[in-house]
């Protein structure tokens, strides 16, 4: 059943993308038809495009499968230049910032009451304090980590290590489900978790291991049920996604030629994040993480032998 609901779930997001292409070419035809300006037309193709990576964006940032391999894919495939620029994907994250911060609005003011009210007290127990020292801990490795990398020009890129990564989360995932006690709540976490999770999450700096992933398997390794690995594997994430998405999207948010086309794209992957988190964690009230084991094992394969076959040759 969940190989079908996954298999439906291409098959609409196929359907849905075949009728953006359509609207995308009846409105070029019409443009060029009564003359409209070229760079009008632009515009709503770079919407049209940002609007359907908005999807992708929102589909799968939270889930364990890596949205920077399924972003990069898109654009490559279809050669969409100016929406594919690395500065302007990470712009429409920004939708995904919004939506992890709204749906766990009310988990982020308890814990920030909660945490003040322990300062306060200097009650270092309490478990609201222990839980947002943990994520604030648990933030420095992943972006100290990171900036010495993006400095040193460090930071790996392609095809090619995505499909490597794909691989090998899929097999620690697998391993995290195999070995992992699930008996741990929500009430459970302590600060080393959100340390030892923040250590893991450095491994998303690499493209294709997915910040979600790596957040969630090191979670379910700690012994943390699914459903509270990916709770807090989100909140623990909020922090650094906000700051990356700020700091690498600069020059989108500077270029007002591409403004309504990143608002259309920011909208969407706000809608498609949003759903995405609700939809997980129920999802893993219920069921493994097994069907993104074989995803993602899937998905590399896939690519490996798509650039054996000349597929990314500019990868």
């Amino acid at each position: 059943m969940v190989w079908l609901a996954l298999n439906l779930d291409l098959s609409l997001l196929g359907v849905g993308w075949c009728g953006l292409e359509s609207i995308q070419h009846s409105l070029v035809a019409t443009a060029t038809q009564t003359g409209t300006a070229a760079s009008e037309v632009s515009v709503i193709e770079a919407a049209l495009e940002s609007f359907a990576l908005g999807i992708v964006q929102g589909v799968t940032e939270f889930l364990p499968i890596s949205s920077t391999a399924h972003l990069l894919i898109f654009t490559r495939l279809f050669g969409w230049e100016a929406t594919g620029q690395k500065a302007f994907v990470d712009a429409i994250q920004f939708g995904s910032v919004i939506a992890v911060v709204w749906y766990f609005w009310t988990d982020i003011r308890q814990i920030l009451t909660g945490a003040w009210a322990a300062l306060q007290q200097q009650d270092w127990q309490r478990e609201e304090w222990k839980i947002l020292t943990g994520i604030a801990v648990g933030t420095i490795p992943a972006l100290g980590v990171g900036f010495v990398l993006k400095k040193l020009n460090l930071l790996p890129d392609g095809v090619l290590i995505i499909a490597i990564m794909s691989i090998v989360m899929s097999l620690l995932l697998g391993l995290a489900e195999k070995v992992g006690s699930r008996k741990r709540n929500f009430s459970d976490l302590q600060t080393k978790d959100g340390i030892l999770v923040g250590i893991g999450q450095t491994i998303a700096l690499l493209p294709g291991a997915s910040r979600s992933g790596s957040t969630l398997t090191t979670a379910l390794f700690l012994g943390l049920e699914r459903q509270t690995a990916a709770r807090f594997s989100f909140l623990l994430g909020i922090p650094t996604l906000t700051i990356a998405t700020l700091v690498q999207a600069k020059d989108s948010l500077s270029n007002s030629q591409m403004l309504i086309p990143l608002l259309v794209g920011i909208l969407s992957s706000f809608v498609f994040s949003y759903l995405s988190i609700a939809w997980l964690l129920r999802f893993l009230q219920r069921q493994s993480t097994w069907v993104f084991v074989w995803y993602r094992l899937a998905l590399g394969v896939v690519l490996l032998a798509a650039l054996a076959g000349g597929a990314f040759h500019n990868s």
